[in-house]
């Protein structure tokens, strides 16, 4: 009789959804977060395969469920629609979001924010937009061959993958689409249909 060893098999790797902390932004930088991702859903509704997302934790490697971010706001284009508990690279096609945008509040720190650009170097982020309401200021970053390079001019600067422009004002960010229609608050969208009807 032959026996037969059975290899020891692995634990499964759990990829948790939350970190089990509260969500704590303030209202300024929840609104844009809102904002950002509500008008991005509405400019690619009519495309099945753009994946835009808030707060969702991108796990870029399999097995390693201690590499992980989530962005305020990321968009993968070539990706569909859909529901996600979080986004697995390797289950989407290897894709990782090409863009992501974070918004500041006064609790993130420079290390912190360090610790992101890296993130997204490494992992394939090819446009990365940093927004600090507080200070109204806007930094940009647009991968090259070498990686993440910083945007130098801010100021009307196009997405090369969202065909949205960028402006700054001394009231504010303000974003617009391709069509050069402004992004709008919910409360605009909502008050806009009414005066439609």
């Amino acid at each position: 009789m032959v026996l037969q060893i059975q290899p020891p098999t692995q634990p499964e790797v759990i990829y948790p959804d939350s970190d089990g902390q509260p969500v704590a932004n303030n209202t300024i930088q929840f609104g844009w977060i809102v904002e950002i991702k509500q008008n991005l859903d509405w400019l690619f509704a009519d495309d099945p395969n753009v994946f835009v997302a808030g707060d969702l934790f991108w796990y870029p490697v399999e097995g390693r469920n201690k590499i992980v971010n989530a962005p305020d706001v990321l968009v993968v284009l070539g990706r569909p629609k859909g529901d996600r508990l979080c986004y697995q690279q390797w289950k989407e096609e290897g894709i990782p979001p090409q863009v992501v945008f974070e918004i500041l509040s006064p609790s993130n720190t420079q290390t912190e924010m360090d610790k992101k650009l890296l993130f997204y170097d490494r992992y394939g982020v090819e446009e990365y937009y940093i927004y600090d309401p507080e200070k109204n200021n806007l930094r940009g970053w647009l991968r090259s061959e070498d990686g993440l390079d910083v945007i130098p001019q801010m100021e009307d600067w196009v997405s090369p993958r969202l065909k949205i422009r960028f402006a700054l004002s001394t009231e504010g960010l303000q974003l617009y689409r391709p069509d050069g229609e402004r992004f709008l608050t919910y409360t605009e969208i909502s008050r806009n249909a009414e005066q439609e009807r």
